[in-house]
């Protein structure tokens, strides 16, 4: 059992749109919190089907309920429709909704009903290295850090069927793509530009398509929650920049499975990419639960890189930490060159590599973190 972070509570009795990718725990989350909640899940075919056939039945089931009666739909992308008997509940009878999904690309397009902002949106990420007792590195890097995936010797069955089912019901059943043999394609090629800047062109060259079906391609992966980008940083005083954003999918096990890695080995190019996505995703996941509950703070996550080919892994905030991130197990100076290219136009900031070098130190104005150290520095808040 995870202790997860995501605080619910902090919504007191706020309705709320809980999204996350498949798999990530969001129904178990919820059972556990709201023990007493009436239920009810779209998964569930015969459930699903009649409230198609009569979303007034919604209702007509709760419109006795007492005020503040918390009331979860659980995959509601299935039936959009039942948003307007959502609606109503709310405003007639106060009772409050946690709407729960996977893809907010269904419910975009298929009802016009956001319910006038009375529901919050959160995030429910995978598991961070905060969550789980005696975190396992190498397992994560392996397995990724879905709750299904992490706690097996060999995901990879697991991930398998992961990715079936995402094209299955996320992809075939939605109507999302005509052609689900070139999306699988894509997918492939998608995984290759993992962690990389994106270049369309490219990848439609790669994939026979239009650079115009390959954005679509990325902004599907993005609506339903498996991918996302990672902008440029643009600010700057004499450097040209890159300003393309990088493409990550949402859990390092993905991206393994669908580039066929398997058996990592430290020192390896392979190794180091994956070393490299996993804190990104950490970082991703803590930003994301910080800006949830502090909406006044919002922290940024963006790369640095010049025309010329210097770059930074990760820029915090306005430049406020620069973050480089190495699978090293020696810091040496060749490796604190975009750090020290950074500092140069922006000197207030905070330098850190992010490391698998077990000596946490000052090296000139660097600190390099040793994994295991900026991981727990960075969920007690002691990075940004």
């Amino acid at each position: 059992m995870y202790n997860r972070l995501l605080d619910i509570d902090f919504f007191g009795n706020e309705s709320i749109f809980l999204f996350g990718a498949r798999q990530t725990g969001k129904s178990t989350l919820l059972v556990q919190r709201f023990p007493d909640a009436v239920y009810f899940d779209l998964l569930k075919t015969n459930v699903l089907e009649r409230f198609r056939k009569r979303p007034a039945l919604l209702r007509e089931m709760l419109q006795d309920k007492p005020a503040d009666t918390v009331v979860i739909v659980d995959e509601i992308q299935q039936a959009p429709v039942l948003l307007n008997e959502v609606h109503w509940l709310m405003t007639n009878k106060n009772l409050r909704f946690i709407l729960c999904g996977s893809s907010a690309r269904k419910l975009k397009r298929s009802s016009d009903n956001t319910l006038g902002g009375r529901a919050i949106p959160c995030y429910l990420y995978p598991l961070v290295s905060a969550e789980i007792p005696d975190f396992d590195l190498d397992v994560a890097l392996q397995n990724g850090m879905l709750p299904r995936h992490y706690m097996v010797s060999n995901a990879s069955h697991r991930l398998r069927a992961y990715i079936d089912v995402y094209l299955k019901e996320e992809i075939q059943q939605e109507s999302i793509v005509r052609n689900l043999q070139g999306f699988s394609r894509f997918l492939e090629v998608a995984a290759i530009s993992n962690g990389e800047i994106i270049n369309y062109q490219n990848v439609a060259t790669d994939c026979g398509v239009s650079a115009n079906t390959v954005k679509e391609y990325f902004n599907i992966l993005q609506d339903t929650l498996i991918g996302y980008l990672l902008p440029a940083y643009t600010k700057t005083l004499k450097r040209r920049l890159v300003q393309a954003p990088r493409f990550y999918f949402f859990d390092v096990g993905v991206a393994n499975y669908l580039l066929g890695r398997s058996e990592l080995k430290a020192g390896t190019v392979e190794y180091g990419h994956v070393f490299e996505h996993f804190v990104i995703q950490e970082l991703r996941a803590y930003i994301g639960y910080h800006n949830q509950v502090q909406p006044l703070r919002q922290i940024k996550m963006s790369y640095w890189r010049t025309y010329s080919g210097i770059e930074v892994d990760v820029v915090l905030g306005d430049a406020e930490v620069a973050l480089e991130i190495k699978s090293a197990a020696e810091i040496q100076s060749k490796h604190l060159k975009g750090l020290l290219a950074f500092v140069e136009e922006h000197p207030s900031a905070r330098l850190m590599v992010v490391s698998l070098d077990e000596f946490s130190r000052k090296i000139g104005p660097v600190e390099n973190l040793y994994i295991h150290d900026f991981l727990k520095a960075l969920w007690q808040g002691g990075i940004i």
